[in-house]
């Protein structure tokens, strides 16, 4: 992951290190069709919509929380990314540190 000189949440994320690691997990969630197929089952959306929904401010929130949600894809995600698992809940707390973007 890059170091970024910007503004770093009180985890030590800046937003773009929790944008990479969020954008990591969808990528990692749209490896497995069945459980990209469960994601958009759990958030309502469709293949369709998918990359206008990334646009949306809360999106990527919704992708950690999903991770989150679920213990063995979560550690999963942080096995294949070389990452501590508390580094997902970090990332969510950098993009959304007041919480009202879920």
């Amino acid at each position: 992951m890059r170091h970024s000189t910007g503004s770093r949440s009180r985890d030590g994320l800046t937003r773009e290190q929790a944008s990479e690691i969020a954008v990591a997990a969808l990528s990692f969630l749209a490896r497995d069709g069945e459980v990209l197929g469960r994601f958009l089952g759990a958030t309502g959306l469709g293949p369709e919509n998918l990359r206008s929904a990334a646009a949306e401010p809360g999106f990527f929130v919704a992708v950690l929380e999903y991770l989150m949600g679920d213990e063995s894809l979560l550690l999963a995600f942080a096995e294949s990314e070389r990452l501590r698992p508390t580094l997902i809940a970090a990332a969510r707390h950098a993009l959304d540190p007041i919480g009202d973007l879920s």
